[in-house]
């Protein structure tokens, strides 16, 4: 007796392994670098067996060639990887808004290791995007970016001539979306900052012989706390909003 499914069985699910992995790999709160790397390859297994079941007749046939299997396989990981960037990147909003406060409010040089980035930021962008990435679970979001995953079969089906053209238009679009987001974000902080700094230079200009730089640097300090406590919950909905409708491009909504 010849079993004749195991290699259309075997090149089926690594096929959909390659698309899932890089994105587990890569998206949001999903694939985080906090998270050990064992637990995000046995997820990334678990939810391509649950698709299996789902896409496999989305799956082109089996190449006769070595180089078509390897093909298909690199092709799928791009798609997967251009996903997962592409909704990562909506990420850098908190990072660019998060920095711009820590300026303004005098902070710059209190940097934090980011676990979401694996690099080191200003404290204020690491605990929105820490404060980010807790929100994007309670929310349920991770299900639509889960949602995502699927309906990727749909909007890049595998064996199709790759979309780099609009791959590229949306990482474009997705990175101004985002630096515009974190303009609104920071722009509180950005108005304070101009009026207190002008203040600061009248009075300098007033008492020229006495450091008003440093004398008014806690106040400024202190009134970047004030601000930031008041604001976050603002801030964090207008991200929220912002990352739903990023991720939303690939469930069809």
């Amino acid at each position: 007796m010849t079993i004749n499914f195991l290699p259309d069985l075997i090149y089926s699910f690594f096929l959909i392994f390659g698309r899932v992995g890089v994105m587990m790999m890569i998206l949001p709160a999903l694939g985080e670098t906090m998270v050990p790397q064992r637990l995000r390859l046995v997820f990334a297994l678990s939810v391509s067996i649950v698709l299996y079941p789902v896409v496999s007749n989305a799956l082109p046939a089996l190449p006769a060639t070595l180089s078509g299997i390897i093909w298909l396989l690199i092709s799928e990981m791009i798609v997967g990887a251009a996903i997962g960037l592409t909704i990562r990147l909506s990420m850098s909003a908190l990072q660019v808004a998060g920095t711009a406060i820590a300026f303004q409010t005098g902070l710059a040089f209190a940097q934090n290791v980011d676990p979401t980035q694996g690099t080191q930021s200003a404290i204020f962008a690491t605990f929105m995007s820490m404060t980010a990435v807790t929100l994007i679970f309670l929310t349920d979001l991770h299900h639509l970016m889960l949602g995502a995953v699927g309906e990727s079969y749909t909007l890049f089906r595998p064996g199709n001539i790759l979309p780099i053209g609009d791959f590229s238009e949306t990482a474009v679009t997705t990175v101004a979306r985002s630096f515009t987001v974190a303009i609104k974000i920071a722009a509180p902080f950005l108005a304070f900052g101009l009026i207190f700094y002008a203040g600061i230079g009248v009075l300098s200009r007033l008492m020229p012989q006495v450091q008003i730089f440093f004398v008014v640097m806690p106040l400024n300090i202190w009134i970047g706390f004030v601000l930031f406590a008041l604001l976050l919950g603002a801030g964090i909905t207008l991200f929220l909003a912002h990352f739903k409708s990023i991720v939303l491009m690939f469930v069809g909504g």
